[in-house]
């Protein structure tokens, strides 16, 4: 039986996770009083006795000052022979601010209404938790089904933890870089398809232009270097303690080159078991949405 400590940051996917949980056949509970935590790990196996096979419980701001005793109490349960995994959610707190905008409520530690300030707190509190948390999971850029995705590979499939999610984007550089890219390649110097005409209405989703801007010596030597060149960096990242990255790969329209070359750099980095990937192309339609105007 696995006990899973679901914790983190209000708005970051608590309750989605546990909720995942619960459709992954955990026992689930949420916001039981800290005092209780220990006596509930005891009442694992005559809940095992019911047919339940894993447990989850939820703890996060709302305990209060409980938080306070929480990291004397997982102590003991260690000393005692508890076994528990923590799992952690978190998020950008623009990200954070943004959901609890679009939600309307209000956060639970933010005594004067000011969502920011909740957050900079919570972060304060909750930080031993996140030090001591087996899995952190970062939902800045996660959809709904990847967060689910990571969640069963984890809990249900017992998959080896990808402790960093990297999101390759491609982007237009005339719609503006991404506020959230770490990383920023400019892909502006490869041979442009949009002058030719058989290959301007297509993307580089499609193979013909695919071909075109990595037929050249330049685009794979270049493709080489950028692999060679992240083989150094994530591993820093990960020892750093960084849970996310996003590599923007930009060109001026967002369509042809800048597609073409993060189609390849994710295919380079699939399959890697040290980290998370997703591919995403953020301006690919405007393009052609601008036009039909």
């Amino acid at each position: 039986m696995r006990f899973v400590i679901v914790t983190g940051l209000s708005g970051a996917g608590k309750t989605a996770a546990l909720k995942m949980l619960e459709d992954a056949r955990y026992f689930c509970v949420d916001n039981l009083p800290i005092a209780l935590l220990e006596k509930f790990a005891s009442m694992v196996p005559e809940i095992h006795g019911e047919d339940v096979k894993n447990v989850a419980m939820g703890i996060d701001a709302r305990s209060g000052r409980s938080l306070d005793e929480l990291e004397r109490i997982l102590d003991h349960m260690k000393e005692t022979g508890y076994e528990f995994e923590i799992l952690f959610m978190d998020a950008e707190d623009r990200v954070l601010v943004k959901r609890y905008k679009e939600s309307r409520r209000s956060h639970p530690l933010s005594m004067d209404g000011r969502v920011d300030d909740g957050i900079r707190l919570e972060r304060e509190k909750m930080e031993f938790l996140r030090k001591r948390a087996d899995y952190i999971i970062d939902t800045t850029h996660l959809l709904t089904r990847e967060l689910r995705q990571e969640i069963d590979r984890i809990f249900v499939e017992n998959g080896d933890f990808q402790n960093i999610m990297i999101s390759v984007l491609s982007f237009g550089f005339k719609y503006g870089i991404p506020a959230d890219t770490d990383l920023v390649f400019d892909v502006r110097f490869l041979p442009n398809p949009y002058y030719v005409d058989e290959l301007r209405p297509l993307t580089g989703m499609d193979e013909e232009v695919f071909r075109y801007v990595m037929s050249g010596e330049t685009a794979r030597v270049f493709a080489d270097k950028l692999e060679d060149l992240l083989a150094f960096l994530i591993p820093n990242y990960i020892r750093e303690g960084k849970t996310g990255l996003v590599i923007g790969v930009g060109c001026t329209g967002g369509k042809h080159r800048s597609v073409t070359v993060a189609r390849e750099l994710y295919r380079r980095l699939s399959g890697n078991q040290d980290y998370g990937l997703r591919l995403e192309h953020r301006d690919i339609e405007k393009d052609r949405i601008t036009k039909s105007r």
